[in-house]
This record gives C-alpha cells, sequence and structure tokens, in this order.
C-alpha cells in the first residue's frame, strides 16, 4: 500500500499518524505493517508523539510486534542489517516514557538485549539505536523495580564497558552509572568490581591529567565511584585510583582558587575520607602538609559560612559544609593519633587551636537554630561533629558547651521520642550499615561527649536538670532490645554495644558523683531492673565480654545505693545478676606455670586476655562494688558460697607465689574476703579449712588476718 509522507504540519501529521495506527491494526501482511511501522517510528524520532498518541500506539501494537521485531534476522531488501532492531527500539523508547509501561516485565526482560546494543561496534547508522537503549534504560531505572533488574541482569557491566569504549553516548552510561550506584551502591560494587575500579581508573588518570574546567567536573563526578574502602584499599589499582586522587587534590588545592572550584574539591576529598579514612594520603613531609591545609581548609570554609550566618547563603553551602564537617572529624583523629601519625606536634598544636575556632562557629549556628529547623539534616550533622570533638577535647569551649546543653538533650530527646524521618546528606553519616545508625540516634554521637561532661559539676549539673538521666535510660531499654535482635554470632563491635557501653560509662558518673540521685529518681530504678535482666544473658557469650564488665560493675555501684529495693530482695532477677556479676569477677584469674621459676603465678584468664585492657579497671570497680554490697545484702555471701568462688580463690592463693600478685590485686581480693568472713560465719570456715590465715599472711592482708583471728 502507498503512504502519503509525514505533512510538516502537525494537524496532519497527527491525521496520518491516526491511518497508519488503523493500518496497523487492521493490517493483512508484514509488508503491510512494516511501510505504516517505518511512519509510526518517523513520528515518533520527529517527538510528534503525545501521550494519548504513544498510548495508541501501544493499544495497536502492544509488546508483541516490537519483540518480533529485536529477533528478527532477515532485513527487508536494500536495507540495513539492524532496520528491524533499530524500529524495535524505537518503538520501546517511545512505549518506555510511559512510566507504567517502563517497569512492565516485557521492557525489563529486554535489559540484556539492551546491554548487547551497549556492548556491540557502533557505527554512523546504528548511533540511533544507542540513543534508544540509553532512553529505555534511563526510563526503567526511574521504576520502582528497574535498578534491581538492571544489576542483576548485568547492565553495570554493559555501562561500564560503554563509557571505556567511549563510543556514541559514552557521556549517557556514566549519568545512568551515577544513578544506579546513587540507588544500589553495594550491590553495584558487589557485583561489578572489577568494571566499576576500571571506570573509577579512567576518571582519577583523566582527573590528574586534567589542566582545564574538565578538572573541577571530574572533581564533582568523581564521588559517585569511590565505594567504600574494601575494592579501594585491597588491590594495586585501586591504591593507584587513590594515589592518583591524592596528587589531582595535591593540585587543586595548592592553587589559588574560586569558591566554585575550591567546594567540588572539598567534597571529593571528604568522599575519600569517608571510604578509608586518611589512608589514602601518604606518610611523611608533603602528607603532612596536605592533610593540614585540607583541614585548615575545612575549617576556614565552616567558620565563614556560619559564623555569620545568612539564611540563604548557609542553604546553598549545607552540603559542602557538612563535607568540612568529615574532614574536620578526620582532623580531630589524626591530632590524636600517636601511632605513625601524619602529623608533627606542631601541626597538631596549631591545628586544634584552628578547629577550635571552627567549632565555637558550629556551637554558635547551633544556638540560633529555630524549633521548625531540627528535621533538618544538617543540624543532625552539625550536632554530630560537635559531638567528636566533645568525646576528645573537653578542656577547650567549655563554656560554650555548657551553654549549649540544653539544645543537645532537646534535640537528642525530640529526635529520639519522634524516630525522626530526618536524613542524611551524603557526608552527615559516616559509613555505616549498622541497624543503631538511625538518623534520629544522635544521643550516639553525643554520648562519649556526656560521658566525660558527668565527671564535673557544672556541666553534669545541668545535664541532670534538663532530664538527661531518665532520656538515657529509655536510650539504654532501646539499645538493649536491639543488640538483642542482633546476631548472636561473634561479629565486630556494632553502633548498639558501643552506645551501650559509654551509656553505661555516663551512669557510672553519675552514681560516684550523684548518688542521691540515684536514690531518689525512679529512672535508676528501672535501670536497676534492666540491669538485673541483661547480665545473665550478656556473660555467657564472650564476644560481649566488655559490656558484660560495664553491666556487672554499673549493677553492683547502684546496688550498694538501691539495696534496701524490693528488686533486691532475693528475687530470682536479683539471684541470677549476682550470680552472673559473681561468675564475671571470679573468672578473670587463674593460675599458671610461670616461666621464670617453678611455681605458678596468678595470671589474667584466657578468655578475659585480649578484652583485659577495657575491662581492668572496670574488673577493680566491681570487686570494690561488691564488697560494699556484701554487708548489705544479707543473702549475698550465700550466693558466693554457692558459686564456689572462695574455694576457688582460696585454692589460687595457696597455689601461686605471693609475688606474682601486685598489690592492688591483693587489695582487691582482702576487700571482698574480709566482708565475707565477717558477714558470714560459714564463709568465714571455708577460708579457714582452706590455710586461710597462712595465705592470708604471705599476702600481707593484714585485715583479713585479724577478722579470721577474732571469734
Amino acid at each position: 500500500p502507498h503512504f502519503p509522507a509525514m505533512a510538516s504540519d502537525s494537524g496532519d501529521g497527527h491525521a496520518t499518524l491516526k491511518r497508519c495506527l488503523g493500518v496497523l491494526r487492521d493490517a493483512r501482511n508484514d509488508s503491510e505493517q512494516f511501510a505504516a511501522l517505518l511512519l509510526v517510528t518517523k513520528a515518533v524520532r520527529a517527538g510528534e508523539v503525545d501521550a494519548k498518541t504513544r498510548r495508541q500506539i501501544f493499544d495497536a501494537i502492544g509488546f508483541t510486534f516490537p519483540t518480533r521485531l529485536l529477533i528478527s534476522r532477515q532485513p527487508p531488501a536494500g536495507c540495513p542489517p539492524h532496520t528491524f532492531r533499530a524500529l524495535g527500539l524505537t518503538l520501546l523508547a517511545c512505549f518506555c516514557t510511559d512510566p507504567e509501561l517502563a517497569g512492565h516485565s516485557q521492557i525489563l526482560n529486554k535489559i540484556p538485549t539492551f546491554n548487547d546494543v551497549l556492548l556491540s561496534p557502533c557505527d554512523p547508522d546504528s548511533t540511533s539505536m544507542v540513543d534508544d537503549v540509553y532512553q529505555c534504560l534511563s526510563a526503567v531505572l526511574a521504576t520502582a523495580k528497574g535498578p534491581r533488574e538492571l544489576v542483576n541482569k548485568g547492565t553495570v557491566s554493559a555501562l561500564c564497558q560503554a563509557y571505556l569504549n567511549g563510543g556514541h553516548g559514552s557521556d549517557r552510561a556514566v549519568t545512568l552509572l551515577v544513578g544506579l550506584l546513587a540507588i544500589a551502591e553495594a550491590k553495584c560494587w558487589q557485583r561489578d568490581a572489577p568494571q566499576l575500579l576500571a571506570v573509577l581508573s579512567k576518571l582519577s588518570s583523566d582527573f590528574l591529567k586534567a589542566e582545564d574546567m574538565t578538572k573541577f567536573e571530574l572533581c564533582e563526578l568523581l564521588p559517585h565511584f569511590i565505594p567504600l574502602s574494601p575494592p579501594l584499599t585491597e588491590n594495586s589499582q585501586g591504591s593507584e585510583c587513590l594515589c592518583r586522587l591524592y596528587r589531582g587534590l595535591a593540585d587543586i588545592l595548592g592553587s589559588k582558587l574560586s569558591q566554585s572550584q575550591r567546594d567540588p574539591a572539598l567534597k571529593l576529598a571528604a568522599s575519600l575520607v569517608q571510604a578509608c579514612g586518611a589512608e589514602w594520603i601518604p606518610a611523611g613531609s608533603d602528607g603532612s602538609k596536605f592533610l593540614a591545609l585540607l583541614v585548615n581548609l575545612a575549617c576556614v570554609e565552616v567558620r565563614l559560612t556560619l559564623e555569620e550566618p545568612d539564611p540563604v547563603e548557609v542553604e546553598g553551602k549545607k552540603e559542602v559544609v557538612t563535607a568540612c564537617y568529615v574532614l574536620m572529624e578526620m582532623g580531630i583523629q589524626e591530632c590524636l593519633r600517636e601511632e605513625d601519625p601524619l602529623l608533627e606536634t606542631v601541626q597538631k598544636m596549631q591545628l586544634m587551636g584552628i578547629m577550635e575556632e571552627a567549632f565555637g562557629a558550629v556551637i554558635f549556628y547551633l544556638r540560633q537554630v529555630k524549633q521548625e529547623e531540627l528535621q533538618d539534616p544538617f543540624i543532625f550533622a552539625s550536632v554530630r561533629v560537635l559531638g567528636a570533638w566533645m568525646a576528645e577535647e573537653t578542656s577547650s569551649l567549655k563554656q560554650e558547651i555548657c551553654e549549649l546543653l540544653p539544645f543537645l538533650v532537646g534535640y537528642a530527646r525530640k529526635l529520639f521520642k519522634e524516630g525522626s524521618p530526618a536524613v542524611s546528606l551524603p557526608q552527615a553519616e559516616l559509613v555505616s550499615t549498622e541497624g543503631s545508625a538511625l538518623p534520629q540516634d544522635a544521643l550516639r554521637f553525643l554520648l562519649p561527649g556526656f560521658c566525660h561532661l558527668t565527671a564535673e559539676d557544672r556541666p553534669r549539673d545541668i545535664l541532670i536538670s534538663e532530664g538527661a538521666p531518665a532520656l538515657l535510660c529509655e536510650y539504654f531499654l532501646q539499645q538493649w532490645e536491639l543488640l538483642t535482635s542482633e546476631s548472636t554470632a561473634s561479629a565486630p563491635l556494632t553502633s548498639t554495644e558501643m552506645s551501650l557501653q559509654t551509656t553505661c560509662g555516663v551512669f557510672l558518673n553519675l552514681v560516684v558523683t550523684a548518688p542521691d540521685l540515684v536514690r531518689c529518681d525512679k529512672t535508676f530504678s528501672s535501670l536497676m531492673d534492666v540491669l538485673l535482666k541483661s547480665l545473665p544473658l550478656l556473660l555467657p557469650q564472650k564476644h560481649h565480654l566488655v559490656l558484660a564488665a560495664n553491666v556487672a560493675t554499673l549493677g553492683l555501684m547502684m546496688a550498694r545505693i538501691l539495696a534496701g529495693s524490693a528488686a533486691l530482695q532475693e528475687t530470682q532477677p536479683a539471684k541470677e545478676f549476682f550470680g552472673a556479676a559473681i561468675r564475671f569477677l571470679s573468672q578473670a584469674h587463674t593460675a599458671q606455670a610461670d616461666p621464670s621459676s617453678s611455681s605458678l603465678a596468678v595470671a589474667v584468664s584466657p578468655a578475659y586476655a585480649s578484652a583485659w585492657g577495657d575491662i581492668r579497671e572496670l574488673w577493680f570497680l566491681g570487686m570494690q562494688a561488691l564488697a560494699g554490697c556484701v554487708p548489705l545484702v544479707p543473702w549475698l555471701p550465700l550466693a558466693a558460697l554457692r558459686a564456689r568462688w572462695l574455694q576457688a580463690l582460696s585454692q589460687l592463693l595457696s597455689r601461686a607465689a605471693p609475688a606474682s600478685l601486685d598489690s592492688e590485686l591483693v587489695t582487691a581480693f582482702q576487700a571482698v574476703l574480709v566482708e565475707l568472713a565477717r558477714a558470714s560465719q560459714q564463709c568465714r570456715d571455708v577460708i579457714l579449712s582452706h590455710h586461710g590465715m597462712e595465705w592470708a599472711n604471705l599476702y600481707g592482708m593484714a585485715a583479713l588476718e585479724q577478722c579470721l583471728a577474732e571469734q
């Protein structure tokens, strides 16, 4: 059949298109359908198809006809080999402009075909096919199921190859990769790390070589291709990329820059810090100067933006200031690093002074924050970085931090209570996959600072008056529930466990410095109930030993104050808690052969050895607290006897060489033994029956000797 050419006038064009659609519907053979189709695709390519007409085309031919075209290998006489395939792709690209059709299974199952087109050699005749494929892939990426399907069906690898080949439309390959990485970064790197590393390798080479504005454009692009640490630090290709990125950034930051040039460089540096700390910065004079410059620039940027905050200006700078926060946090860590430091002592002192001024600006900014701004992720990032400073630097900005404490407690409470929907800016969270790293967990970052502050009178009084203990008790309970829902397998220390340990540290400070508060505030009775139940569950799990030490010691310290409460009157939870606490304290030491002599020596048990640096002080504090509990909890001596601790301790002391015990350990053992012997005749008899008078004399335990000698 003969069809008139498409009229240039859109009215005539639409009329012709409608006639073509009629022919498509009623065609008696392939040649009729093909001729009509040529005109339809011509209209599609000319952009003359509105949403209604597009739907009419789909209703007329569905997916069946484009699918036939894609698999047909026999082109019409005189046409290029890929004619049918090109027509099929044009139709699919047209359908994909409808989001509903773009997510259809008939489009998703064409993903391997799209990948093939990207990987095939592209001659001048087939550029429209490549354009159509990019249009289809972009549309699929924007659907709910699309990203997962693209990753699973190999599109990441195809896009990487298309970019590396540098053919027609390779810039669109990068854009699509950026989109996929934004949605499914971990999955992309898991499946296609070698291909993505090859892209990063090319981008980093171009970045290093570029001498014009391309360098700054690549600064914007590169952060999308920097993965979590392993692929970068585990092989030579990753290390070479890091080296090129360092050199490229050193070139940029060592030059005179405009604001628009400096911002992308700072963001790129921050993304590298998030991926692998300061590992990408080489040791030596050049590396230390670069690191100091980087932190210095970040501090200047923070001060310029926050010291005289113009709301409009701050709004536009939030992303770069958040990147600066990441660099400042690295600055804190590097200034404190003692082993193989990148910075010299003079540089550290200078940087601490510069950072103090920047943190002054952060505090000033936070004091201006209005109630309605609290959901802003930038506030979260600002609180988080201030938490990092408060955790390490306790002597500076003390007055300003004290004045800000009511805001910090109120902010943390608001986010905790509301389960805030605040979402972090790209750099607001250091990369974390833990369950407790929820955006509302501002307390996680403030706890180490609170731990220091509760040891001092004025900040402690402010924290108490702002209701921090009750908030921390609720937080402890929530984190405990999170921990018990996590896998029980031996795993690296999670942020949940770290938060629980630090919260115990805050409460220990309050127990020591504000015992009346513990006695009167019902918060602490609730906390005691949680501790009684949690220790027996924790102790058998050896990978939770440090947390168990915190819980045991805190529980014993609180029990001294709350001994008269109903919860501690020989209830089942109390019996189980004290039984577990005695096990924790009693299993810490053992007798081992002393290589330097024929006798036995008292040593830390193998099960405790790796954690002893973290729990040593807690163990001694726990022993002291247990000794204090014995006269207050009448049934405690019986619990010690049931645990056979007295027998085991007596045997240990009678077998070991006295010289193997330092005076601190002797004092700790003696304090508990004296209280048990005073409180219970049965305990006294057990000690005496195990030659107690002899080894008490040997170890110089005068108080125990005197106690045993009394009738």
